[in-house]
């Protein structure tokens, strides 16, 4: 199992390569800014081979090279039908005076586009990504998780290990902003309620900025999650916790 990633752009967000290993078919997960000419270096260094992009939500500093990238492999980006507009006209989740910094660029779709749908996985590379719908950075951001197998420790059998890229959702110690158009803060808390939590704490989280983490670590530290607890149990969700001001 090969999964790799690199901060990219002005905004440092993370874009990764995932495969089998090498010599195989792989996927890219958010490739932003300037995140090309990096993707293409690993792909050549590991003989990877594209299928598809993935795209954990619509905005700008995820999606500016999905484009670029489709259309010189000829494979189609994966992306939630409520953030798909976001692909032509990046100004939509970002606003006119943040869509400044885009100066002249022209931004289109790419040639194919598949829409994420709730809850059925999709199966890329030999790989089966789950999705879980998670709005309130957006209305369209999804969990993508995967389990990768690796070796055990000292002859001990090999251990599977749930992966979860998170988008701008979740990060190590902080959580995504609502502050543009189609944030939500509350729906963003219940979505890491219901979608996050329940996950088993070995999670490693792998966020659209900053490092890994793991669910154990956030539910344990993250001080915008005090008190939220996953559905099912006797306490409340705050709403006067700290807001998010992570990523675009």
């Amino acid at each position: 199992m090969l999964i790799t990633g690199f901060p990219a752009g002005m905004f440092q967000t993370n874009c990764y390569v995932v495969a089998g290993g090498p010599g195989s078919d792989a996927v890219v997960i958010d490739p932003g800014q300037d995140a090309a000419p990096t993707v293409r270096e690993l792909l050549a260094e590991h003989d990877l081979t594209p299928v598809a992009v993935l795209l954990t939500h619509g905005h700008l500093d995820h999606t500016w090279n999905a484009t670029r990238l489709c259309d010189e492999y000829s494979i189609p980006a994966y992306i939630h039908a409520a953030d798909r507009p976001m692909l032509a006209d990046p100004t939509v989740g970002i606003g006119r005076a943040l869509g400044a910094m885009i100066g002249d660029e022209k931004f289109r779709e790419p040639e194919k586009v598949v829409e994420f749908s709730d809850g059925e996985p999709v199966e890329l590379a030999g790989l089966r990504f789950s999705v879980d719908l998670a709005p309130g950075h957006t209305q369209g951001s999804v969990l993508l998780g995967i389990e990768v197998t690796v070796p055990g420790e000292a002859g001990q059998a090999p251990q599977t290990v749930p992966v979860c890229f998170s988008g701008d959702v979740l990060f190590a110690g902080s959580i995504g902003r609502t502050d543009l158009p189609g944030g939500n803060h509350q729906q963003l808390l219940d979505s890491i309620a219901s979608k996050l939590l329940p996950l088993p704490d070995e999670t490693v989280v792998l966020p659209g900025h900053g490092p890994q983490t793991t669910i154990a670590q956030e539910r344990a530290t993250n001080p915008f999650l005090v008190d939220l607890r996953a559905p099912g149990t006797d306490t409340t969700i705050a709403t006067d916790r700290p807001k998010g001001r992570h990523g675009l």
